[in-house]
């Protein structure tokens, strides 16, 4: 009877703990999968722009986020098997792979958060650069330009004049184009050749570009900082059940 009052005769007794923990676990693992959700939206949606990019903050914090929401998988399997099995190795192991799970969001979150007020200074200094020497130039960050160009209906970083420094223009033969076709408003071959309003866009890209990049950065920000918080309730909760678990055996 002594062994059983010590199990279960409080709130703080191991069928409670065992009962929080399994609770914990699904909120866990839901919580995983949209921290899965939100680093593969962020590297698919942006990805062909992340080359253009002078800093790889933005891609690292995204990437970061897709290691952490599929190692929620594994530790809610770890969590689940402990509890269960009563097993305090298993429930050590999840305790310290909360805790990893923890620094890894604290830390999209934070550098999130402390890039993105430096996100529009970056793409004014270095986004117009990129462009007049890499269009045509790199493979890579052509495609990229191009489908910015059209998808954003813009034309050049900050003015569709910035063209005409670019090494593309200097150094290839262009056919007569002053600008790239995806500056136009109705793409086809070489209708870059006339640069007048009723044919080309005149707004740069780097404003656009800009905003939705910090929007990026904003909810990265807050899923990291956010759900990371949740993993302190199951690293107590973990705790405490190895603790009282030793009380009882012992």
């Amino acid at each position: 009877m002594a062994t059983r009052k010590s199990r279960d005769s409080d709130c703080n007794s191991v069928g409670f703990l065992k009962y929080v923990l399994h609770i914990f676990n699904t909120v866990f693992l839901f919580s995983g999968i949209g921290v899965l959700g939100v680093g593969i939206w962020t590297v698919v949606d942006k990805q062909q722009y992340v080359s253009l990019l002078t800093n790889a903050t933005y891609e690292l914090a995204a990437w970061v986020l897709i290691v952490a929401g599929c190692l929620v998988f594994i530790v809610t399997v770890i969590g689940c098997l402990g509890v269960l099995r009563e097993n305090r190795f298993l429930l050590l192991m999840y305790t310290f792979a909360l805790l990893l799970i923890f620094l890894l969001e604290a830390m999209v979150g934070i550098m999130s958060y402390l890039y993105e007020p430096h996100v529009e200074e970056e793409l004014r200094l270095n986004l117009n650069n990129t462009f007049i020497e890499n269009y045509k130039m790199d493979e890579r960050k052509t495609n990229a330009i191009d489908q910015m160009q059209m998808e954003y209906k813009c034309c050049g970083a900050n003015l569709y004049e910035d063209w005409q420094y670019s090494r593309w223009l200097k150094e290839t033969p262009t056919g007569g184009l002053k600008v790239p076709d995806s500056c136009c408003k109705t793409v086809t071959d070489l209708c870059g050749k006339s640069d007048h309003p009723s044919n080309i866009h005149y707004t740069g890209c780097r404003h656009r570009l800009s905003t939705e990049i910090r929007d990026h950065l904003i909810i990265l920000s807050a899923v990291g900082l956010g759900i990371c918080v949740l993993q302190i309730f199951g690293m107590i909760f973990s705790c405490c059940l190895y603790i009282k678990l030793k009380d009882v055996y012992d």
